[in-house]
């Protein structure tokens, strides 16, 4: 039986105000994306109302660094018995050490026993890429199931953006006329507000390009490219269901989304020698390892291959 949430209401205003000057530096100086927040903030708030439920009432910021390891064990198998996965537990403990490690520079505080806690192991979910063929069959499979030209080439525009630039539905989504016509680099503001350069090659430019010349719409400055039907600013969700539809056609798996398509551009790199350095620039990860997942899939595809061919395999 799953396990209830703490009491919100057990912690401190002491607390809850650190929380906030936290929240506030880390949009300020950290540009954490408002999802990233909210998911600290929520994290961080069931850790301190479990402990102040836990220690038998709430606790002042000097209690938190009192907290020791049976405490932080017995917090994860509170979250446990929640139903909650290793995967979300371990992010979770990263939030909550972020909070401690800000407190501890700011209020002298050493809490240990939260720092050096052990996140659950979990196996990391592989990005599951579509071949070259498969992505480029995508593309023209949308283009040939709209019923209008203009939507035909609106949306093979939007796939060719995220598999020939990487970039994320929202990116692409967000272009404005501004962007039109395309540079040969675009300067796209991604998760947290960071900005990065990416490279647009002629097809994406020549998508895109033949797309606002079909599109029956005004494209002022500040609009957005990518229209919907009635003109609104096209949503993720019909891109979604013109891949769900096209991979239907195509006997391709579930996993054929969007993203798999920006997956897929930086798998193809990779394969073709690209070092993941500028992978990890181009596709705006903050972290390297993020990155390094693709090296675990690129090596899974040439072990499918050499144990297909190989005459000892």
């Amino acid at each position: 039986m799953m396990s209830q949430r703490p009491d919100l209401t057990l912690i401190s205003p002491a607390i809850r105000d650190a929380m906030e000057h936290w929240l506030s530096h880390e949009r300020a100086l950290k540009s954490a994306a408002d999802n990233t927040l909210s998911a600290y903030a929520t994290d961080v708030a069931g850790f301190t109302a479990f402990m102040a439920q836990h220690r038998g009432g709430r606790q002042g910021l000097s209690s938190l660094a009192a907290i020791a390891t049976r405490d932080m064990r017995a917090w994860m198998a509170h979250e446990r018995g929640r139903g909650v996965s290793s995967r979300s537990l371990a992010r979770s403990l990263s939030a909550v050490k972020t909070f401690f490690r800000w407190l501890a520079e700011r209020h002298a505080l050493a809490p240990t026993a939260v720092l050096s806690a052990r996140a659950p192991k979990f196996e990391r979910k592989l990005p599951r890429p579509l071949t070259e063929d498969a992505a480029h069959e995508m593309i023209e499979t949308v283009e040939l199931q709209a019923q209008e030209d203009w939507i035909a080439a609106r949306d093979a525009a939007v796939l060719t953006l995220l598999y020939g630039c990487g970039l994320r539905i929202s990116e692409a989504l967000g272009l404005t006329g501004a962007d039109h016509p395309l540079p040969d680099v675009l300067r796209i503001t991604g998760k947290g507000g960071k900005q990065r350069l990416v490279p647009v090659l002629p097809v994406a430019r020549a998508a895109v390009t033949r797309y606002v010349e079909l599109c029956p719409f005004d494209i002022r400055t500040k609009d957005p490219i990518f229209r919907g039907k009635r003109g609104g600013a096209l949503g993720p969700g019909m891109v979604q269901k013109s891949m769900r539809i096209a991979r239907m056609q195509l006997g391709l798996p579930a996993s054929a989304t969007p993203h798999a398509m920006r997956h897929s551009f930086a798998t193809h790199l990779l394969s073709a020698g690209g070092d993941l350095r500028t992978i990890q620039e181009l596709l705006g990860h903050a972290s390297l390892s993020t990155t390094q997942t693709y090296t675990a899939v690129d090596s899974g595809r040439l072990m499918d291959i050499y144990n297909a061919a190989h005459p000892k395999a």
